[in-house]
């Protein structure tokens, strides 16, 4: 059969100048291209600033995650001027990324994902009806209240900071708030609304206690079947429907995965150091290789960036991050044996490419590797193994997962804050090179810092949808979402809405948008109503 090639412009539901290019035959992808449309050179931007510049520019290199990039700037100073930071201002940086991602938790799962569950598609579907009820945009139940609830946790980053997004609250040797009595306990009054009106009632149908047995996949389908408050759920009612439809079946990606880790321990960190991170978070970070079925360490040292199919006059071979100078190209015309995408490639250095996200983070959960006191779950990898691998299904899971043990890291900080103490202390600014790493709600986030003169004389940043979205390396592997691509059933080229579910599934964040369109044909794809 012929191979029928297909361009959709833009794919991304976040932010959205995600392209993509694949290529069809019997029905399945065969070869898949994802290209990054915009260059924004914050790089560029922050060289030759104040080495403190990365503190106010970065957060706004995203209005969703800015905490993530604000968190990695302020540790990249840390470790390049040798800084104390008090246990007070550790807890306060990570109840600020938590509850970030925390709010990000039902509008994806809502706002980005699963108003596709409702796409004509799956109109044969016995749970079409109800989750049209539930999805769909704008009107449906869920998606209203998950929504909305959503923006909750952000009143507890804004008692931290003042604001949300783009706060620069967390500084070199601290942070520049200290919260009194009556800013804790209305955090965790926040933090109950959230339990009580969303993540009990509408997500989980059940007690956060309850949830927390499960440690098996066998054990999540013991509680599917244990009673109908789990399984129409909003978890329980997805996970079922899911499986009805085949979201199971397709999205695996490169079967190697990522995490830097997270959450830096309030009485391991305080001195810290680019080599000691890892030892010294709450969620260890690590690689798994499914192929092996290993864990290992990873560190910052391996990352290695290709421009083999970027658009930048640089060195084609990998290079550290440390080592690279951002060069962006004139010539941006696409060329799929050559430069197709302003992401550059980024791999190890022996593992090659790998996936970064929430599945990600949790496979690694589940690995006996790291520090005996680090936070270990063995439920998302043991899924993994019964149900034959990664899927979009899966990936969507191990995000959703996530809600609980991150409530319970915020109920921690605020539990561990002690008011008397230090939240700041001076520090003394020198040359050097930083690096400040984290997880950000869709995967593994890193700041690279050289600071000379007082100046910043090198800056470069590595976002999770650079790991995922980038093109292929030099040596022609395809990046993560290309892979996962492979394989992907299109039952109708007009409406590829799977497409689109191994896209969200990933969470790539580019550039909001309403529309997609047929980039060869001009005709539209689908439509979305903002009104």
């Amino acid at each position: 059969m012929a191979i029928k090639t297909l361009k959709i412009s833009p794919l991304g539901r976040v932010e959205g100048d995600l392209d993509v290019r694949v290529d069809i035959e019997d029905g399945h992808v065969v070869n898949a291209w994802t290209h990054a449309e915009m260059f924004r050179g914050f790089e560029v931007i922050l060289r030759g600033k104040d080495a403190k510049a990365g503190l106010i520019v970065t957060p706004r290199a995203c209005g969703i995650c800015g905490a993530s990039h604000l968190t990695c700037a302020a540790w990249a100073l840390d470790t390049a001027w040798q800084t104390e930071v008090p246990r007070n201002a550790i807890l306060a940086r990570n109840l600020g990324q938590l509850v970030e991602t925390i709010q990000s938790q039902p509008r994806a799962f809502y706002g980005i994902y699963a108003t596709d569950l409702t796409n004509k598609k799956y109109e044969h579907s016995p749970f079409y009806e109800e989750a049209c009820r539930r999805f769909t945009l704008y009107k449906g139940t869920s998606f209203e209240q998950g929504v909305t609830i959503s923006a909750k946790p952000l009143e507890i980053y804004a008692l931290l900071g003042g604001q949300w997004p783009h706060s620069s609250y967390m500084v070199p040797g601290g942070v520049m708030s200290a919260p009194k009595l009556t800013d804790i306990t209305k955090a965790w009054s926040i933090l109950e609304y959230f339990r009580k009106n969303w993540l009990e009632p509408t997500w989980l149908g059940c007690s956060l206690e309850r949830y927390e047995e499960i440690q098996t996949y066998d054990d999540f389908l013991a509680w599917l079947d244990e009673s109908p408050a789990h399984s129409n759920s909003d978890l329980g009612f997805y996970w079922r429907m899911g499986l009805d439809i085949g979201l199971d079946k397709y999205g695996a990606g490169p079967g190697k995965y990522m995490s830097w880790g997270y959450l830096p321990h309030e009485d391991k960190y305080q001195w810290p150091t680019i080599e000691g991170r890892s030892k010294a978070t709450i969620m260890k970070g690590g690689i798994y290789n499914s192929f092996t079925d290993t864990h290992s360490e990873m560190d910052q040292s391996f990352v290695r960036e290709s421009t083999a199919r970027a658009w930048y006059d640089e060195p084609l071979n990998d290079i550290h991050p440390f080592d690279r100078t951002t060069k962006p190209s004139t010539n941006v015309a696409k060329d799929y044996e050559g430069a197709y995408s302003w992401s550059t490639a980024v791999k190890h250095q022996d593992l090659g490419r790998l996936e970064v996200s929430p599945l990600a983070r949790q496979l690694i959960a589940g690995g006996r590797h790291g520090e005996d006191w680090q936070h270990y779950d063995g439920f998302i990898l043991d899924a993994f193994k019964k149900l034959g691998g990664a899927s979009v299904h899966l990936r969507t899971l191990a995000r959703m997962h996530e809600a609980v043990k991150l409530y319970r890291q915020a109920e921690h900080c605020l539990r561990e804050f002690r008011l008397q103490d230090p939240w700041y202390i001076e520090p003394e600014a020198k040359d050097g090179q930083g690096w400040g790493a984290t997880e950000a709600a869709r995967g593994a986030l890193s700041h690279w810092l050289k600071v000379k003169d007082g100046k910043i004389a090198n800056y470069q940043i590595i976002a999770p949808t650079t790991w995922n979205v980038g093109p292929r390396d030099g040596e022609g592997n395809r990046g993560p979402i290309e892979q996962a691509f492979i394989g992907t059933p299109v039952e109708d080229s007009s409406n590829p809405v799977e497409l689109g579910h191994v896209a969200r599934s990933f969470d790539s964040c580019l550039v909001c948008t309403v529309h997609a369109h047929d980039a060869q044909t001009g005709s539209e794809l689908a439509r979305f109503r903002t009104a």
